[in-house]
């Protein structure tokens, strides 16, 4: 790959793929303040003056003419030559531009996907981008983007002419009005772009377009938006789905009746417009950054605990640097190295399961993961007061984020002896936490938390460090409703009980798996299963924002600081999107359906507040059914008992769901 990168530095990348270099933000991991359409349309400029330059086009201020309809053997730019080539009449730039720009982000997709490929550019989770640490010019500190960067800005502060190229560069930037955030630019070097972005004929013609359209009220969707229809709230509360309180269920429901966006009005709450389909998916995980503010909602939780711009009330560049500290604690990774205290703990916990005892799902499942986490993210042991933790977390949720109770109700007796939890936590991890404690232990999540504060003060101050160090405990309120409603899956369905047992028993059957054993072949089964309890049960089946920037998203219109319901797993009960959603079919994740492969599969979450540990719970989820199959027979009891759930204030299994121990097929061993 390296020798790949080198030899990048004798060849030029096209204009689409340096326009991306140079627009993106390493600070937020995204693009500069770019809006949305102004963006796809200097990505398609891009696109057309790369076609000019490689002569297939020619376009000056009136007019833009095939010259030759020869692929390029790029699939990024032949597309849009061939449309060029079938088009009858001919047409302007103007034109095209705005023909195009429907296509931009299939463009700024793939060019991206082409820059991770060529090792440029670096994927994170929640379509965030980095640049990778390769070279790409002379210099072995060379990146692609600052290489870039150093070349514009020798014409920007110099007399040196630029060629086309780096003319229609600068014409491009500069319209998107960017390079003041790029650069440092005072009078001399804004005259100069001006002078630069006079000189080639292609560049003007282009960015004149571009500019046109970004500047043309008449191109814009909201003058066009329709109402946003209202349903009446009696519409949900006689849903026959209600009972079951699946509330993913139930807004697709809604949705399926009344469209992807409406609005419902609570007595005494501000109106809240649902999203809710997988297009509106595919819309929110690329565009609600720029659209959506996650603090709103959040700032009366951050008040509990006395906290200020915490992780998930954060949007932006603080979010982004803190997602990639904490991001390497929460990895796939990091448990495949903890793989076999992962065993061991979850071996511990079940040694006191007994044959005809019954276990109450809620409680146990809770118990079992923060056996498991506890000691794995922040090296403590928390089974005696974590319980307590949970219980003012979802009291704060219940009161400040769903407002099914009053406020006061935080304020019970039982519920300030419960938010001592928090201190207890906290007091732990510091004291087990010093230098010469973790001597020779690995790393963990609570390390890089409390290396960031003292590095780093003000992104992560002191008065954050309750909630960030309580939060992997908290993990384990939604990871074990997740496994309590999978083990509610595999113990109404004997035959799918048997086919994970088979996989866990040829795991472990000559001792304890490690990472490279666990292969999507030989947990196939078991695989698919999660990805379908995941689909069925999601434990956070909606996001809360405010809109910070007006929008408008499939043909409404989405004012200015409404509060907006991001119903991401509604789509998990779309029939067409999953045929015969209420039917348990683990067989969906298998070519050619695939249907976890559709914007309407999002049991995480969309965008920059996906979860940021996912990979990790599917590891963990996946592990604790093996193992639980293995050594285990479990039996839902009330034995004809259907599941329900409780909603708030996240999805969870109703408390009166309760496991028998039927068999032990295997002892634990010592």
């Amino acid at each position: 790959m390296a020798d790949t990168i080198q030899g990048l530095a004798a060849q030029s990348l096209n204009l689409p793929e340096e326009l991306i270099l140079m627009l993106l933000n390493e600070e937020t991991g995204y693009f500069h303040q770019v809006q949305g359409w102004e963006l796809n349309c200097a990505i398609v400029g891009a696109v057309l003056a790369e076609l000019s330059l490689l002569e297939r086009i020619d376009t000056d201020m009136e007019s833009l003419l095939l010259v030759d309809q020869t692929e390029t053997g790029n699939p990024i730019l032949d597309p849009i030559l061939k449309q060029v080539a079938d088009e009858p009449n001919q047409r302007n730039a103007q034109f095209w531009i705005e023909r195009l720009a429907g296509q931009a982000e299939t463009v700024i997709d793939s060019t991206l996907d082409h820059l991770v490929a060529l090792g440029i550019l670096k994927h994170h989770d929640g379509d965030f981008w980095t640049l990778a640490p390769v070279q790409y010019g002379s210099s072995l500190e060379d990146t692609p983007n600052e290489f870039i960067k150093a070349r514009i800005s020798k014409f920007i502060y110099s007399s040196v002419i630029p060629d086309p190229r780096d003319m229609i560069i600068i014409c491009l930037v500069n319209t998107c009005d960017v390079l003041r955030f790029i650069f440092d630019l005072d009078d001399e070097a804004e005259e100069r772009i001006r002078f630069i972005c006079k000189m080639d004929l292609i560049g003007r013609s282009i960015a004149a377009a571009v500019e046109h359209n970004i500047s043309s009220p008449s191109l814009r969707a909201s003058a066009l938006t329709k109402k946003i229809p209202v349903v009446p709230l009696h519409k949900l509360l006689l849903n026959s789905r209600l009972r079951g309180g699946n509330i993913a269920a139930i807004i697709a429901q809604v949705a399926e009746e009344h469209g992807p966006v409406f609005q419902i009005r609570p007595p005494f709450q501000e109106p809240m417009t649902f999203l809710a389909g997988p297009q509106v998916n595919r819309w929110i995980h690329r565009n609600g950054r720029m659209y959506f503010r996650s603090r709103d909602y959040f700032t009366d939780i951050e008040k509990v605990y006395g906290a200020s711009g915490v992780i998930p009330s954060l949007d932006g560049a603080d979010h982004f640097q803190l997602r990639k500290v904490m991001q390497p604690g929460t990895s796939r990774g990091r448990l495949e190295d903890r793989l076999h205290d992962l065993y061991g703990h979850a071996r511990a916990f079940m040694a006191d399961w007994k044959v005809g005892s019954s276990l109450q799902a809620t409680s146990m499942c809770r118990l079992m993961i923060n056996a498991q986490v506890s000691p794995l993210v922040i090296s403590i042991e928390s089974q005696d007061f974590v319980e307590d933790l949970i219980r003012f977390k979802e009291r704060a949720l219940t009161t400040h984020v769903a407002k099914v109770l009053p406020k006061f109700m935080l304020h019970t007796p039982s519920m300030k002896r419960a938010s001592g939890a928090i201190d207890i936590g906290v007091q732990r991890i510091v004291g087990l936490h010093t230098l010469a404690q973790r001597a020779g232990c690995p790393r963990d999540l609570a390390d890089d938390l409390l290396s960031l504060h003292a590095s780093d003060p003000q992104l992560l101050p002191e008065s954050n460090l309750a909630f960030a160090l309580s939060t992997p405990m908290l993990a384990s309120m939604y990871l074990g409703d997740a496994l309590g409603c999978a083990l509610y899956a595999m113990a109404t369905q004997p035959s799918l009980y048997e086919r994970i047992r088979a996989e866990a028993d040829n795991l472990f059957e000559n001792g304890d798996p490690d990472a490279k054993d666990l292969t999507d072949e030989s947990i196939d089964v078991t695989r698919r299963f999660v990805l379908e309890c995941l689909r069925m049960y999601p434990i956070v089946p909606a996001s809360i924002r405010n809109v910070m920037n007006s929008c408008v998203v499939e043909g409404y219109k989405l004012p200015v600081g409404a509060r907006i319901v991001i119903a991401q797993t509604a789509p998990h009960y779309m029939s067409d999107v999953f045929p015969d959603p209420d039917s348990f079919d683990i067989d969906r994740y298998l070519p050619p359906r695939n249907e976890h492969r559709s914007p309407g599969y999002a049991p995480y979450g969309l965008g920059t507040h996906k979860c940021l540990g996912f990979r990790w719970v599917d590891l963990q989820l996946t592990v604790n059914l093996l193992m639980i199959a293995h050594y285990f027979t479990l039996e839902v009891r009330p034995a004809n008992y259907k599941l329900r759930i409780s909603p708030f204030p996240s999805l969870s299994p109703s408390r009166k769901l309760k496991f028998r121990v039927a068999e032990k097929t295997r002892e634990l061993p010592v």
